[in-house]
């Protein structure tokens, strides 16, 4: 379920000085890479960014929001047309976006802009139970009710009754739907057995508009959560036709003894102050990079703690047992979204090594860096804190609008 190994990107990141320094993808900048920056000046705010080889542009003037980039004809070739403004240098950009320990004074040069999180308008989504062994672990949560201790056991019985080889079995097929009767037989049918091999995917609202945090900045959990675990996730970014569009990364933070005592507690254990993180930026998709890299993508996942604590694991993409685009489908059936949205994939990745004691298995500390890589879409690195210590999130609709506005970016424009 976990890799011992890490990527050589994540690798590297370990031996050097300054640990979180690769944020790029491995091909550099050869994709079509844009995001979002707070830009220091007479009126601060966010803009839309294109990272190129000659530099970090804002093409704010012409796309006021990501939501309306992503909504022209062809965003990549239109990103890169935008000949936009001219802010900073990749390389300072990417030096003002790194995480701070918890506790250190930041070291970000309010001068520079630094990178958000790549959506605005978007409504962020997730796709939950989407890979086989994930699904074991939801399955094991709703039996513990919440209670790691009893984790290790039940792990045994479950997968000694289902075994670990759901991932050749398609939602929704007959031979699907001969797995659920047997094990409702057995006693052992759950809710996430339905959402994971039944014919409807579960999707749910991770994040409202414009709460999500970007790579540097602080990830929060509960302070009333003893066990959860980050989720190390492809993100999509679709727009208002359901057109996918472009990948980036994201951390769907899971409070595991939260939902683990009720699936109806999903709300309280997914969406809290800091508790979603997307980025480092999109990678719009274009002749190089499309739908099928995604499938075929591997994301790694590094937790370094300040008790000298290194958890890696990775979420293959090509175990995924619905497709992307099938999710997608399933998340527009019956709801329109007009600004786009964001769409998590799920992960594969479900930590059950011990941090402190024998059958104890993971749980964050405050204070871990959590590092979220892949070959294609670069790496997004967020630090633990509590979601009642994080910075609050205030900025919202009324105040993106209003600093638009200040920024004359509304006249004449479409957001």
């Amino acid at each position: 379920m976990t890799d011992t190994s890490a990527s050589p990107v994540l690798q590297r990141a370990a031996q050097a000085p300054a640990p979180h320094a690769h944020i790029l993808p491995e091909d550099g900048l050869a994709g079509t890479l844009v995001g979002r920056a707070w830009v220091p000046g007479d009126v601060p705010g966010p803009a839309v960014i294109a990272l190129r080889t000659d530099g970090v542009f804002d093409l704010s003037r012409h796309y006021p929001t990501m939501s309306t980039l992503l909504d022209t004809p062809a965003p990549a070739e239109a990103a890169r047309a935008a000949k936009g403004q001219y802010l900073c240098r990749v390389d300072e950009l990417l030096a003002n976006s790194q995480p701070n320990h918890i506790g250190q004074s930041s070291t970000r040069n309010a001068a520079l802009p630094w990178l958000l999180a790549p959506c605005d308008l978007q409504v962020v989504k997730a796709a939950g139970v989407t890979f086989a062994a994930s699904l074991i672990e939801r399955v094991i949560e709703e039996q513990a009710r919440g209670d790691a201790a009893r984790a290790q056991g039940l792990r045994s019985q479950v997968v000694g009754l289902i075994g670990e080889s759901l991932a050749d079995i398609r939602p929704g097929s007959e031979q699907a739907m001969a797995l659920k009767a047997l094990l409702q037989d057995k006693g052992l049918w759950s809710q996430y057995l339905e959402v994971g091999i039944g014919p409807d995917a579960e999707v749910f609202t991770k994040a409202p508009v414009l709460a999500a945090v970007g790579t540097g900045e602080e990830i929060g959990i509960r302070a009333d959560s003893a066990w959860n675990n980050p989720e190390p996730e492809v993100v999509l970014a679709v727009n208002s036709r359901g057109a996918i569009v472009g990948a980036t990364l994201g951390n769907d933070v899971n409070l595991r003894d939260i939902e683990g005592r009720s699936a109806l507690l999903l709300g309280k254990a997914k969406d809290n102050n800091a508790s979603c993180a997307i980025g480092p930026f999109i990678r719009l998709f274009d002749a190089g990079f499309g739908l099928d890299q995604v499938r075929t993508e591997t994301v790694h996942l590094r937790v370094a703690g300040t008790d000298g604590f290194t958890l890696r694991g990775i979420n293959t993409m090509a175990s995924i047992s619905r497709d992307p685009a099938d999710l997608v489908a399933q998340t527009l059936a019956a709801h329109q979204y007009p600004d786009g949205f964001m769409l998590f994939l799920g992960t594969l990745f479900a930590p059950i090594e011990d941090r402190d004691q024998p059958g104890g298995g993971f749980t964050h500390k405050l204070g871990d860096v959590v590092t979220i890589q892949s070959a294609w879409l670069g790496a997004l690195h967020n630090t633990v804190t509590h979601s009642e210590t994080a910075p609050p999130w205030r900025f919202g609709l009324r105040a993106f609008i209003a600093n638009l506005a200040a920024r004359g970016l509304l006249q004449g424009a479409a957001l």
